[in-house]
């Protein structure tokens, strides 16, 4: 059983952002002055996120918007990297992604394409669209390349659900298995603690609301997995899963601070 002793020295700190730092155009609480005191007291942050219907810069604008004090480059998504693997491919994607987030696919050729990238675009998951897909991976023998493959996240209105069934539902139809980016790969966790320099796991935390995207996925990666009970969170998620167990369990994100920040004081 972790103790928060057990956080002492850990000063890189990897945060989900939707769900956590907030749910829709709402911040957490406390989550706005919890950030800037965890970066006044030296603390390395980056945010790590899933989020397929925004680019990378309307997400950051949102941010802002809310209060937070996060720079563009402190953003980590999986849109990055998947666009990073398509360019180095050299493939021509099918998007199943919101127009707005297709801006992060900007250069990329999308004629005749070869391959489908799935995200989040609820418009896009119909029988109609989702046919054109499986035809084009059956016909020109192409990847199923999805940007990440999320069960549900939560919006203003609820729970939605997320675009893992419908990537699951292209790879049933085309015998094929997915190319997956994003939370909960180890690959994903690992790049992005070299993103910030940090080469011990051990030495880093990650704060989220889904106890197998966020939690798990970081604790597979060596690191040190706190999971809040905001956004996506539901009863008992801390237990109902086998095999799967937070380091620790908070409230919310500030929750989450405030412990770090009591474990690392002797150290400030």
């Amino acid at each position: 059983m972790a103790s928060e002793s057990d956080l002492t020295g850990k000063k890189f700190v990897l945060i989900d952002l939707s769900g956590t730092l907030h749910v829709g155009d709402e911040a957490t609480p406390r989550a706005v002055e919890a950030l800037a005191s965890l970066k006044t007291h030296g603390f390395t942050v980056l945010f790590v996120t899933n989020t397929t219907k925004d680019s990378k810069q309307k997400l950051h604008e949102r941010l802002i918007r809310l209060g937070f004090d996060i720079h563009v480059a402190e953003l980590y998504t999986s849109m990055s990297a998947t666009r990073l693997h398509v360019e180095k491919q050299g493939l021509r994607p099918m998007l199943l992604i919101e127009e707005e987030a297709k801006k992060d696919f900007e250069g990329i050729s999308v004629i005749d394409p070869n391959c489908v990238v799935v995200g989040l675009s609820p418009k896009d998951f119909c029988y109609e669209t989702l046919n054109i897909a499986m035809r084009l991976i059956l016909e020109k023998d192409g990847p199923i390349i999805a940007v990440h493959a999320g069960r549900r996240y939560m919006s203003p209105s609820g729970m939605n659900m997320g675009p893992g069934c419908f990537v699951a539902g292209l790879e049933y139809a085309t015998g094929q298995t997915a190319k997956v980016f994003g939370k909960p790969e180890i690959s994903f966790f690992e790049s992005a603690l070299s993103y910030v320099g940090c080469i011990d796991p051990s030495k880093a935390v990650m704060i989220g609301d889904d106890v197998r995207d966020d939690v798990f996925g970081a604790q597979q990666a060596g690191m040190t997995g706190i999971l809040v009970r905001t956004g996506k969170y539901l009863p008992d998620d801390e237990t109902k899963f086998l095999g799967i167990k937070p380091d620790f369990t908070c409230e919310n994100f500030a929750e989450a601070v405030d412990m770090l920040l009591g474990a690392n004081k002797r150290l400030s």
